[in-house]
């Protein structure tokens, strides 16, 4: 489905919460800094918490509501930014953070995944703490992929949480939309966060999303920076880079270079997602929000200019349907244009 006839574009409802968000809203995994997982650099290079708290007031004022992050995120470093960027202000965001995957903050590592009843209530209380909140609005599972015991068990205690006030509502970063589909009898779950971009399409979790009136947050929704169209074949980045650090996960760059293959492919949707005078990033945002009524994509920053850039989409809308049609045909989706 498409979601063109929406006409209040600029919010979407998160799920079946009862809340509502802008419809673009902010990724804060590379304003945590420098982190590592399996001994390589996780994060996205140097950053400064001044710019990132800039960035994030400017994210309000353009309509931003929804700010995801994840304890996993500089090792608690991006929550305590969001945390003082929101100070006297947290009635303007809704906050979701995740949590699975342990660490050790003064190696600022990732060390292993839990998601343990305890493990989890005591993950809670270091992101309350750090985001200097009294609740979280969306609690999400980190780790993707988890055994249906491990999942219930979970999802048992995420319900005991929202009972006790220390979270309103909850859900599960993965892309494996059984699994998703099966927390659906919690009544507190209200999100998916799926990956999702012009490259990488999910129609089986949208499907389910929109028939169970789940949100789908889209992580990467510019396909890791590739889809804003800044990199050339010349192009190499830092080793500090996560796109540069050589996890097998990394699928649009490899070993800091971005990929021919999706080179070819950006060049070939170019001037289709610059319609209507839409930057590259604007028309990947836009191809989002005509994908589905119930997409929320979470585009990351470091800069005002991004936030700028990226938020500005809320004014532009949604990719027009026969756009959409035209892209599907040339990248070899099989999308349902109904």
């Amino acid at each position: 489905m498409l979601a063109n006839d929406i006409s209040a574009i600029r919010r979407r409802p998160l799920g079946r919460s009862g809340l509502s968000a802008g419809s673009i809203g902010l990724g804060c995994w590379a304003i945590g800094g420098y982190f590592t997982l399996n001994g390589k650099p996780d994060g996205w290079g140097e950053v400064n918490d001044e710019q990132s708290i800039r960035a994030i007031h400017l994210g309000l004022e353009m309509g931003a509501s929804l700010i995801d992050t994840a304890d996993a995120y500089g090792t608690g470093h991006s929550e305590e930014v969001i945390g003082r960027a929101l100070s006297g202000r947290r009635g303007d965001a809704i906050v979701a953070t995740k949590f699975g995957y342990t660490y050790d903050r003064a190696a600022r590592a990732l060390v292993s995944k839990d998601v343990s009843p305890a493990y989890i209530e005591q993950a809670c209380a270091a992101s309350l703490q750090r985001l200097g909140t009294d609740h979280i609005d969306l609690y999400q599972i980190h780790v993707g992929e988890l055994s249906d015991d491990q999942a219930d068990a979970a999802g048992e205690t995420l319900e005991e949480l929202t009972e006790k006030g220390a979270i309103r509502f909850w859900g599960w970063s993965t892309d494996n939309a059984a699994a998703a589909k099966r927390m659906v009898k919690f009544p507190h779950f209200v999100a998916v966060q799926q990956e999702l971009n012009v490259f990488t399409d999910g129609p089986e979790m949208l499907t389910m999303c929109e028939g169970n009136n789940l949100a789908s947050i889209n992580r990467s929704p510019l396909a890791m920076g590739f889809l804003t169209g800044k990199f050339s074949a010349e192009a190499r980045l830092p080793p500090n880079d996560v796109r540069a650090a050589g996890h097998s996960w990394v699928r649009f760059f490899e070993d800091g270079r971005p990929r021919a293959d999706c080179l070819d492919r950006l060049a070939q949707v170019r001037e289709l997602l610059q319609t209507g005078g839409r930057t590259l990033a604007q028309g990947a945002l836009g191809w989002i929000l005509a994908r589905s009524p119930n997409t929320l994509p979470i585009p990351g920053f470091k800069t005002e200019a991004q936030v700028r850039e990226n938020l500005a989409t809320l004014e532009i809308g949604p990719l027009p349907r026969a756009t959409m049609a035209e892209i599907d045909e040339l990248l070899g989706n099989k999308v349902n244009q109904s």
